[in-house]
């Protein structure tokens, strides 16, 4: 299917194309060093569920559950609520450190019970730090916080540090994608959580996923209330305010879906972007190469489990061995 790009959209794509800037060089992964794919999710709406799983793919299409689709966390060690949903993980720039963020939250108490975030790391991809960020509690301001969803993380060029972003809701508004920037030790956050992202419609969005390709962050977010889909703002700046809509739908089905995770193929100039048709019980993968046109790849996918909203990424050798010692495949 071939997407209509709107003029001022189309305009951003090709100004980040012609000028691919050395900010990119600080987060696209040196493709040499990667031999696999590491995929982080959950798996249901049940608190024995809400855990965070790993599974290994050498190919981006054939992957496999680790500790036999067992946790490889414990979320009610590093949960304020006792469960955890939509892992989001992250290489970090220039060492092997790794961050996870995640819902703090468990979806039996209501999903307008949670109220904060949890923030990982480790240097192995087996053991975790893990420091708990309730946004009700730490800021002023958040009386009628509702909820506190999918938070991620990107490394922010112009100001050197980790932003973090998740979607939120106040009383009977709209959910914002709002922002901050993590301490150096990846354990609180910095300032005063700002909006990042509010669609020119003012409705609601959800489970914000930042791409950086060719000096461009491309979001991609869920409509959450109205459409039935996933959608794609652009901008140059991630703080600036100045972001530029793509007004069409990027997934390949009719059916409700959430949870978009996109990821660049090692070696290639193909991403994958990824997301829960929730409704259906399916979980399905695009292909693209320019992040606005996508082919679906649902039929060459294999998977020996069924996750939710999740995250991947490239890891080495070494790393996929060191995975595959702490948690079996069966």
């Amino acid at each position: 299917m071939k997407h209509i790009l709107y003029p001022a959209f189309s305009l951003l794509l090709a100004a980040g194309m012609m000028s691919c800037s050395k900010q990119q060089a600080t987060v696209e992964p040196d493709p040499n060093e990667f031999d696999g794919y590491l995929f982080a999710y959950f798996t249901g709406n049940d608190p024995e569920q809400e855990q965070v799983c790993y599974a290994l793919s050498g190919d981006s299409l054939d992957f496999h559950a680790l500790n036999g689709n067992r946790p490889v966390l414990d979320s009610k060690k590093i949960s304020s609520t006792g469960g955890v949903r939509d892992p989001f993980i992250l290489r970090c720039q220039g060492d092997s450190t790794f961050y996870m963020v995640l819902t703090d939250m468990t979806s039996c108490k209501g999903w307008d019970s949670n109220r904060a975030m949890v923030l990982l790391k480790s240097s192995d991809l087996v053991n975790w730090s893990s420091s708990v960020i309730n946004i009700q509690e730490r800021y002023e301001g958040h009386e009628d916080l509702k909820r506190v969803w999918a938070p991620q993380v990107i490394f922010d060029p112009e100001a050197s540090k980790y932003l973090v972003y998740w979607s939120m809701q106040h009383g009977d508004g709209p959910d914002i994608i709002y922002y901050a920037y993590a301490n150096p030790e990846f354990t609180d956050l910095e300032g005063e959580p700002q909006p990042l992202f509010i669609p020119e419609n003012k409705l609601s969005c959800i489970d914000g996923d930042i791409i950086l390709k060719d000096g461009v962050f491309h979001l991609f977010y869920k409509t959450e209330g109205h459409g039935n889909g996933i959608k794609n703002a652009i901008t140059r700046s991630l703080t600036s305010g100045e972001w530029v809509e793509d007004g069409e739908y990027k997934q390949q089905t009719t059916d409700a879906v959430e949870g978009s995770g996109i990821f660049k193929l090692i070696g290639s100039d193909k991403y994958i972007l990824m997301y829960d048709v929730y409704m259906k019980g399916r979980y399905e993968f695009c292909e693209t190469t320019d992040l606005v046109n996508f082919k679906m790849l649902d039929g060459d996918v294999k998977m020996d489990f069924h996750p939710r909203h999740g995250s991947v990424i490239p890891v080495t050798r070494a790393e996929i061995a060191r995975l595959k010692a702490a948690f079996p495949e069966n």
